[in-house]
């Protein structure tokens, strides 16, 4: 599955409608905000159809998964959009996390918990707004809001840099670095820049940091962070989707015709084949430069890419973040 998805789910009484363009879109919230109320519609609906009261107007197929046998299930359900009740003990396990790899459906999992199997984005997680609650006659018009929408920081002279990767976005931002006279280390992956986060919380002489993370899996991490974050004005996140994305969205190879790849990725990108966006961008930087000169190898950066003109392109492209010289 691709696109855009817009979905309406309603009976007398409430109203629900969202859009989602992901394989996974995460809804969160505290109780009595709608979420269990949202699942048991959809559920009523596959049970009663029509006679549930519940009307469902999508694209797709909208199901609801749950009970002991969801493998069995799952397995029988395709080109659908699945949701998936926090009540579900399998939403958690790895078990989970694999069955849905290489699917053709896609995914809203209800929950207030992180889900570290899955490479979610920071840019799909919500919550649930009700703009107004009236009698049982009327309805309730319900609407998503996003949880995470202001994660690109202000412009910031940094003085430290944390990258999520060892491979080719820290060998970019550690040259670039070096040429400015910033510190810059990488995490080693995104589970441990909470912990480098922590520790650089205990130094008193904390310098401006920018952590730089890829935002199309990030989604599990940003509860701790952005708690971690509140009152610590001294550390910033840039969370493009990938580092792929940013060398693409700087339009380093002088290819206009790849921005509408970037703007409508949903409609490029196919769900049983990338598990997460990233993956996607990877691939279509690799097949743009794979005829040239200098193609594109996440381990090993060619020389091609530190080019000033590129630095100064890529640069660019993170505004309004500026990696200016002390």
């Amino acid at each position: 599955m691709k696109g855009m998805h817009h979905i309406v789910i309603q009976n007398k009484r409430i109203r629900f409608a969202f859009s989602i363009k992901r394989n996974i879109t995460i809804i969160r919230g505290d109780s009595a905000t709608g979420k269990t109320t949202l699942f048991s519609m959809i559920e009523e609906y596959g049970n009663l159809g029509k006679d549930s009261g519940v009307q469902i107007q999508c694209d797709k197929a909208c199901v609801a998964l749950s009970g002991k046998y969801w493998q069995e299930t799952l397995e029988n359900i395709h080109d659908s959009i699945v949701f998936v009740d926090e009540d579900s003990r399998f939403l958690k396990t790895k078990d989970f996390a694999k069955r849905i790899r290489n699917s053709n459906n896609y995914y809203v999992l209800i929950t207030r918990e992180n889900l570290p199997a899955l490479p979610y984005s920071v840019e799909e997680i919500y919550g649930i707004h009700c703009s107004g609650r009236y009698m049982d006659t009327r309805q309730v018009y319900n609407l998503f809001y996003k949880i995470y929408s202001e994660t690109n920081p202000g412009k910031i002279l940094v003085k430290s840099l944390i990258t999520e990767d060892s491979q080719a976005g820290f060998t970019f931002f550690s040259q670039v670095s070096k040429t400015r006279g910033i510190c810059c280390e990488n995490a080693g992956g995104k589970s441990n820049i909470l912990g480098i986060l922590q520790k650089r919380l205990l130094d008193k002489q904390q310098k401006e940091t920018l952590v730089i993370a890829d935002g199309a899996a990030f989604g599990p991490e940003m509860a701790h962070i952005s708690q971690l974050l509140r009152g610590n004005v001294n550390i910033k996140l840039y969370l493009p989707e990938s580092f792929e994305w940013l060398l693409l969205y700087a339009d380093i190879l002088n290819k206009p015709s790849i921005r509408q790849k970037l703007e409508e990725a949903e409609n490029y990108i196919e769900s049983e084949k990338y598990f997460s966006w990233e993956r996607y961008f990877t691939d279509l930087l690799m097949e743009e430069t794979e005829d040239s000169p200098y193609p594109y190898d996440k381990s090993n950066l060619k020389d091609f890419y530190l080019q000033d003109k590129i630095v100064q392109k890529v640069l660019e492209a993170m505004a309004p973040i500026c990696l200016a010289k002390e």
